[in-house]
């Protein structure tokens, strides 16, 4: 009866042997600690109170706290992976942050982390126990709340990696003028689906771009017509308006004409009326393969709030480094 239960077992245990002899990577994933949302209930138990404290206090001075950590985040994860590499400088000027994509990174969103770092490190519990990427990921998470957007458990446990260059950038970050096939590609690299490129896009309901970034929609798209046909012709004229042709480089538009300032489902709306202010946030509604996705968000913040928190969480879990991978930073901007 033992042999033939031990035979069972055995059985039972191939497709494991066979994933792990066929797919080695599947043996690291095993040995690899995962993130957790209580990682430093032993270490330093009221992280989360202390960096939202810190955060608070930005926010009340400025709400470009929130679109710009937000925005640090992402920047962040999609190049290298959430290991807060984007927050170190070079003396050189060949750091990710050097890099013309990232030129653009409001200094609030750095400045929000080192807070959060220093009040973290203020109490001696705490001090040099919790990274500067977690510190990021929950900073990102407060931000959105404060803003009008979820609450959500962030995972925690990433360590700080220790190079930024500025060629690991380029051809890493969505562009202005992408179209769907752009966006799902470069979204899949990082494990995210459709879904998530939309929930993610939504991100763009709060935040300012420069006029720069989408002029040629409204001065020159194509031979056959000046203004994209995709905008709405009303909406163009405005943008006309706080866009003339040699407009101060400083200007910035809200990128959610409705709610510039309140994290929400009014980004989806403005699709829907051809109010997206870039190429990329627009097709969202254009290309019919995520349409339907738009107009599930824009008919309900829930199911936006929902996706929305899932894909920040996929987000999150980017190219991570644990353990001795990476290291706990004790200043944010430069490497120990």
């Amino acid at each position: 009866m033992r042999s033939h239960q031990t035979t069972l077992i055995s059985l039972s245990l191939l497709p494991v042997l066979v994933l792990l002899l066929t797919n080695p990577s599947a043996i690291a994933n095993a040995q690899q600690p995962q993130l957790r949302t209580d990682f430093y209930r032993t270490t330093c138990p009221n992280v989360e109170s202390l960096v939202r404290s810190a955060v608070q206090a930005k926010f009340r001075q400025t709400f470009v706290t929130a679109p710009a950590t937000l925005r640090l985040f992402f920047h962040d994860c999609f190049v290298r992976g959430c290991d807060a590499s984007v927050m170190l400088a070079s003396p050189n000027g060949q750091a990710e942050k050097d890099h013309p994509d990232n030129l653009s990174l409001a200094g609030d969103g750095f400045d929000t982390v080192v807070r959060a770092k220093t009040a973290v490190d203020s109490n001696p519990q705490c001090r040099n126990k919790v990274s500067c990427a977690d510190i990021l990921a929950l900073a990102t998470r407060d931000v959105v709340n404060l803003a009008g957007g979820p609450f959500y458990q962030v995972e925690l446990g990433r360590r700080d990696g220790r190079f930024s260059t500025i060629a690991s950038v380029q051809r890493s970050l969505p562009a202005p003028g992408f179209n769907l096939d752009q966006l799902i590609s470069m979204f899949a690299k990082h494990g995210l689906n459709l879904t998530d490129v939309v929930a993610l896009s939504g991100a763009h309901t709060i935040g300012f771009s420069h006029c720069n970034r989408f002029s040629k929609r409204i001065y020159n798209f194509s031979p056959q017509s000046r203004i994209d046909p995709t905008l709405n012709q009303q909406y163009a004229m405005q943008l006309r308006q706080m866009c003339p042709i040699n407009v101060d480089p400083r200007i910035a538009i809200n990128m959610d004409p409705a709610t510039p300032n309140t994290f929400d489902n009014a980004y989806f709306r403005n699709l829907q009326g051809g109010r997206g202010l870039f190429s990329s946030d627009q097709v969202l509604f254009t290309d019919s393969r995520s349409r339907a996705v738009v107009n599930r968000f824009a008919s309900s913040n829930a199911a936006f709030s929902q996706a929305f928190v899932q894909a920040m969480t996929q987000l999150g879990r980017v190219g991570v480094l644990m353990g001795n991978q990476g290291e706990i930073r004790v200043d944010c901007t430069r490497p120990n």
